[in-house]
């Protein structure tokens, strides 16, 4: 079962942040605020045990590990995909090693597409539903 906390979770993102070394808080920042200029209206939530960003759904879910930063679901759009292509861990999620500098933009591309797709996704869905 996923637990999911109430989409007004700043506070909440916060104190998943700060269970990580200084360096790593300053990166996780970084890419909480590229996906946030890509999706201004977005709620911010802890799902999945990670931060996440929704909009008309799941937008992106991103967290940190020992070496990366990982970033989630896989992103469908064909050019963005060719992008990401060297950060392709398992299962298509991406891998932002935390030994070189972060791809803000790249990652913001990401975010984006990704939202593009949950708006088509939920129109889709509401289409279905009015059918």
């Amino acid at each position: 079962m996923t637990t999911v906390q109430p989409a007004a979770a700043p506070e909440a993102i916060e104190a998943d942040f700060s269970a990580h070394p200084a360096a790593v808080q300053a990166v996780l920042r970084q890419v909480r605020q590229a996906i946030l200029a890509e999706v201004p209206d977005g709620q911010e939530r802890i799902s999945y045990s990670m931060p996440a960003v929704f909009h008309h759904g799941v937008v992106v879910y991103y967290a940190a590990f020992k070496k990366h930063i990982g970033l989630y679901p896989p992103v469908r759009n064909a050019a963005v995909r060719k992008q990401v292509a060297p950060y392709a861990g398992p299962k298509g999620n991406l891998q932002f090693p935390l030994s070189a500098p972060m791809p803000l933009e790249l990652i913001g591309a990401v975010a984006r597409a990704r939202m593009q797709e949950c708006v088509q996704e939920n129109l889709a869905k509401a289409g279905k539903r009015g059918a």
